[in-house]
């Protein structure tokens, strides 16, 4: 009776050590960024600074200690649209992603007191790093974030560590056929050629947005156009849109000060492009190489809002990218 007690129970434990190794073997083979993430993943906190008699709301998480990236988001969303990329990385860097005025869940004052101007989103965003006591950082740049970004890149360049980039113009190879109404706008800002582009921010016209070029529309959240929707929807937001189409105009003079930057200062430049995205396409991302040497380039099989559907690949390439160049 004891000699079957005995080898059931050492039978047993050897079963027990077996599944350990198969399962150690199977966790080793998903790679290096996977295993901990709930466990290691940090709150986002959700606060609000006060800017220039404003009220900024902006998303945070990860430990101070740590090197910071700043999140600028696109038109016509907000900061919502890094919540997972947030997530992702907190555990290892610290991450701010705000809301420009009209935008999100910041303030939208009314346009006789505001400039809705590209130069003044910047002057925004400037005050904020300095309010929140940020001296240095990365800045991850999509779409309206492009022009914003770079314009504090060149104001600062000895503060920013590393650029990155997805699907934001420095260059004129990437304003192509989709931008025809809109530089149409630029020549003659008549309410016929403004009423042209409202429909980019109408609902229909924000699915499209998130859903063409993308691999499965069914794993986009409509979740993303209806909380946009939230700010589009508010009273005078609809000029807000068109005044910041219009004034776009003054970021294509500006690309060869910020070509200039790249040459002098050849910030590592890290690049994440939804290849299928024909509002900002890959032809705007190939000329970033004839002017930085520590660049790195990623096209995606996706859209414009490439997070949706390839987040975690783009929080890898970051993490990769920012570990070589001793971001960490």
């Amino acid at each position: 009776m004891k000699t079957k007690t005995i080898r059931s129970v050492f039978g047993g434990v050897i079963i027990a050590t077996i599944a350990l190794l198969v399962y150690s073997f199977k966790d080793l083979d998903r790679g290096p960024s996977s295993p901990t993430k709930a466990v290691e993943e940090q709150p986002t906190y959700h606060r609000t600074v006060n800017i220039d008699g404003h009220e900024i709301f902006y998303r945070e998480a990860g430990s101070l200690k740590k090197p910071t990236i700043l999140l600028l988001h696109g038109y016509p969303t907000s900061s919502h649209m890094f919540r997972n990329l947030i997530a992702d990385l907190s555990s290892d860097y610290h991450v701010l992603a705000p809301d420009y005025p009209g935008y999100g869940r910041s303030d939208q004052p009314p346009m006789r007191n505001f400039d809705y101007t590209f130069d003044n989103m910047a002057h925004i965003l400037e005050e904020f790093l300095i309010a929140l006591q940020v001296k240095s950082y990365s800045i991850y740049l999509m779409d309206y974030g492009a022009p914003i970004g770079f314009r504090i890149a060149a104001k600062y360049p000895d503060r920013v560590e590393v650029l990155i980039i997805q699907n934001g113009n420095a260059y004129e190879e990437g304003l192509r056929d989709f931008w025809g109404p809109i530089k149409k706008y630029w020549n003659d800002p008549s309410l016929e050629n403004g009423k042209a582009l409202e429909g980019f921010h109408a609902l229909d016209g924000l699915k499209w947005q998130y859903t063409h070029g993308v691999q499965d529309p069914s794993k986009i959240s409509p979740d993303n156009w209806n909380i946009d929707l939230q700010h589009l929807s508010r009273e005078e937001n609809n000029d807000i849109q068109l005044a910041m189409f219009y004034d776009y105009r003054t970021n294509v003079p500006l690309y060869p000060d910020w070509q200039q930057y790249f040459r002098d200062h050849q910030p590592p430049t890290l690049i994440v492009w939804g290849k299928n995205d024909i509002i900002f396409p890959p032809e705007g991302a190939h000329p970033y190489k004839r002017d930085l040497k520590n660049v790195e380039m990623h096209l995606l099989d996706t859209g414009h809002f490439a997070l949706e559907e390839k987040g975690e690949e783009i929080a890898d390439h970051i993490r990769k990218f920012l570990g070589k160049n001793n971001i960490k």
